[in-house]
């Protein structure tokens, strides 16, 4: 079983990296991008094959390592 977490700053956080590509891309000509957000997805491969128990499991490791739930919102995606 496959599992996608996506992690994102969560609104209101200041988001360098994001700025800096937002600006990376007007001076490459891009104009009209007016904010930019950066994040990052982790991919799992799972051995677990029952699909709520997976997910139950990938959000305890996010909410102990692979996000920082201060400052970051994830998602979660079983297939």
């Amino acid at each position: 079983m496959k599992a996608t977490v996506h992690v994102m700053l969560k609104q209101g956080v200041l988001d360098p990296q994001g700025e800096a590509v937002r600006h990376a891309l007007g001076a490459l000509g891009f104009d009209g991008v007016d904010s930019v957000r950066q994040g990052k997805v982790i991919e799992l491969e799972l051995a677990a094959t029952d699909k709520a128990k997976a997910e139950a499991e990938v959000k305890e490791m996010c909410e102990k390592l692979l996000a920082n739930t201060v400052i970051e919102s994830y998602r979660v995606e079983i297939a």
